[in-house]
């Protein structure tokens, strides 16, 4: 195989809200942490054991004002793209480094807003189909957006 290949794709929660950068060329950039979870059963004693990791994604332009009007913490999405790695001088002098995911395409599983109207329709209980049926409006309204898609006024 002669060609090469850097993808990345996430299914996660939002660890925080979108946090936008906008430049003097109309241009802007969100940023935001997905956390994803492995679960397994330790061998030894039996128990469950969660493991999180964080990773730093990162939307442009049109995507990322998407991204800042319809997600918010806690907010479950997939995300494609691909790895970045940067380093910089920080502030103390030292060399900093970071990876992070550059998106190419991303769609909404589920919103807070969604699973809170799913959650008072159901009468507040908290049961696995309230949790099934919060997740197939989401995918049905909320098709997956491309990063490069025309310019429009609409947001999808």
């Amino acid at each position: 195989m002669s060609g090469t290949l850097n993808k990345v794709m996430l299914i996660g929660h939002l660890g925080d809200e979108v946090k936008m950068h906008y430049f003097e060329g109309g241009g802007c950039i969100g940023r935001f942490p997905i956390a994803t979870n492995e679960t397994y059963t330790n061998k030894q004693t039996g128990e469950r054991v969660t493991n999180t990791d964080w990773h730093n994604v990162v939307v442009r332009n049109k995507a990322a004002e998407i991204c800042e009007k319809y997600l918010s913490k806690g907010d479950k999405v997939y995300v494609e793209g691909r790895l970045k790695n940067r380093q910089w001088q920080g502030e103390d002098g030292n060399t900093r480094y970071s990876t992070e995911i550059q998106v190419q395409d991303f769609t909404f599983l589920t919103t807070k807003k969604e699973s809170m109207a799913n959650n008072q329709q159901n009468g507040g209980g908290n049961s696995q189909a309230a949790a099934q049926s919060s997740q197939k409006p989401a995918q049905a309204s909320q098709p997956s957006h491309s990063v490069s898609e025309p310019e429009d006024d609409l947001p999808f």
